[in-house]
């Protein structure tokens, strides 16, 4: 067992306490269903496999299986110093269960994906219980390794088996066919503007109400996401926030964080439109990361010292969405051959696009070489495999298509949507190669339209990593599943001209700046408009739109009115 530590102890309840007090005789222990035998993790109050409620806890043998890590080197955390090896491990007694963990007493550069674990605890606090001590289950080498390593476990359904699950349509009529987008509008977007995000709301706001010819009075329902809320640089505060700047009386409004991300919103728009409940919706999106983070550094925004690290990934240093997606990416390079070149001309297209972007952030040209060679955040992403932290807020009209045909632009039609979630919610239980959460809703647009993939002029892709954008190209099909290493080789397919599909043309969120996927429906649209400029892509009429990252994840099509 591992000495006493000085990481943070994590937020323990009384279901979860059984784990981390679980080190105290050097066990370690999970959840387990009486019915069927199946370890359940994270706890919950019934058993996810055959539904019982008869559950108890289980000590297990210890050992598990590597099944991802990766070296975090741009990240820090309270007693654990970069760089440090976040990981994930399979659990030899069900391989269905998942514990993210820190591997220690070896060398990084010495493991090997299914390489045989052992637990080792950690004792963190400074007494004997909760909720001031817990202890953490670590993972090292075995002594003894099977003579080759384990195969990784299988998915609970496998990437290409996503179609399967699809729930068919309820009735042939769609709300897709009752609503159109009229307007849309994007402040000035930049690093460190240091400017009032309600302010960058407005702007945005005013904007797509002039682009669509309407007034304020016009405006009878508000959607936004995240919502109100703490969410540090991630919002302008809401519905609420929005409605008492412009003296709007909306009809319908929503606001929230459980849905995936502003598509979430623009689709709730639709319902409200289609069902009646408003003719015009403003939906906006809001960031102001940038200029969070350097008022947190001057000391004019305190942020909670000492807080409990919350939830089961936390506690072990994986504090970002990095950590998680570097692993499936490891494990993506793993399974079918790629390598950091795959995900590299993601980055180098996105970066094309950027230089013809007078909005942009990054505009400067970027090699192969250049990529490469950037600065790792947690291996085996780089630099430019992230998405650059912004300021700015982006804002789109959802009005009722027979109101749509009186305005001042071209009209452009929702043809489907995908929302079904079909993927474990949880982001280190879900699918090892793919992002989570997106090959289930890419499934279910097809379920909604006879369009199909070969039908799509450009695709804006949610890429807050390359990996995102790689699982998306996979999950809506323009290339099949594994095939990302051929298909985007040199970059020639998803080139704005000449490609198979023209990819994230405004430089996606990796260079023309985090807009957290509302960015994405502004330049689908512009595009179908004929709006772009130098970017434009000839002839578009369909374009595909997802967001969400690592959360329940959407995707739209859209297409241009007759």
């Amino acid at each position: 067992m591992a000495g006493q530590s000085e990481r943070p102890v994590p937020v323990i309840a009384k279901e979860t306490e059984f784990f981390w007090r679980s080190g105290a005789d050097g066990r370690l222990r999970f959840q387990a269903c009486k019915a069927c035998a199946a370890l359940i993790h994270p706890p919950q109050p019934v058993c996810r496999v055959c539904r019982s409620h008869e559950l108890g806890v289980r000590v297990v043998s210890g050992y598990a299986t590597l099944i991802g890590f990766t070296v975090s080197h741009r990240f820090g955390f309270p007693g654990l110093p970069s760089p440090y090896v976040v990981a994930q491990v399979a659990i030899e007694d069900d391989p269905r269960v998942r514990l993210t963990t820190n591997i220690v007493d070896c060398d990084p550069d010495d493991l090997v994906l299914g390489m045989r674990m052992e637990v080792v605890f950690e004792k963190v606090g400074d007494g004997d219980g909760p909720p001031t001590t817990a202890w953490l289950p670590l993972f090292r080498p075995a002594a003894e390794q099977p003579a080759e390593p384990a195969a990784l476990p299988r998915d609970e359904i496998e990437p290409g088996d996503m179609w399967r699950h699809v729930r068919p349509m309820v009735t042939p009529e769609k709300f897709e066919d009752k609503v159109a987008v009229t307007g849309i509008g994007m402040s000035e977007v930049g690093r460190r503007l240091m400017l009032p995000p309600l302010q960058l709301t407005v702007e945005a706001c005013e904007r797509a109400i002039a682009d669509a010819g309407l007034s304020l009075d016009d405006i009878d329902g508000l959607a936004s996401y995240p919502g109100a809320g703490n969410v540090g640089g991630f919002g302008e505060g809401g519905v609420a926030a929005l409605q008492s700047a412009l003296g709007i009386r909306p009809t319908w409004y929503n606001g929230g964080m459980e849905t995936f991300g502003p598509g979430g919103s623009v689709i709730a728009a639709m319902l409200a439109v289609s069902s009646g409940l408003a003719r015009h919706v403003l939906c906006f999106r809001t960031v102001w990361e940038s200029t969070f983070s350097e008022l947190i550094k001057a000391g004019k925004i305190k942020v909670p010292a000492g807080a409990a690290p919350t939830g089961w990934m936390n506690p072990f240093g994986a504090t970002s969405a990095a950590h998680t997606l570097a692993q499936t990416a490891q494990r993506y390079f793993h399974t079918y051959g790629a390598s950091r070149e795959t995900l590299g001309w993601i980055a180098l297209n996105q970066r094309a696009n950027a230089m013809v972007n007078p909005t942009a952030i990054y505009r400067d040209p970027m090699t192969m070489d250049d990529y490469l060679s950037a600065r790792m955040i947690t291996t085996p992403l780089g630099l430019y495999d992230c998405d650059v932290p912004c300021d700015g807020a982006t804002a789109v009209i959802v009005s009722a298509v027979d109101a749509a045909r009186d305005l001042a632009k071209p009209v452009i039609r929702v043809e489907s949507v995908g929302t079904q979630s079909i993927e474990r919610l949880e982001w280190d239980q879900s699918t090892l190669t793919h992002e989570p959460q997106a090959l289930g809703p890419a499934a279910h647009l097809w379920s909604r339209t006879s369009l199909r993939p070969s039908d799509v002029d450009v695709a804006e892709l949610y890429d807050g990593f390359t990996i995102n954008c790689l699982t998306w190209i996979e999950a809506l099909g323009f290339c099949g599943i594994g095939e990302g290493k051929d298909f985007l080789d040199g970059g020639k397919n998803i080139a704005r001209e000449g490609g198979v599909v023209a990819l994230n043309t405004h430089g996606g969120q990796l260079s023309h700046g985090r807009t957290h996927g509302m960015g994405l429906i502004h330049e689908a649209i512009t595009q179908l408009r004929g709006e772009a400029g130098e970017r434009q892509v000839a002839g578009a009429r369909v374009a595909a739109v997802s967001s969400g990252g690592l959360t329940p994840s959407g995707a739209i099509l859209f297409r241009k009115d007759g």
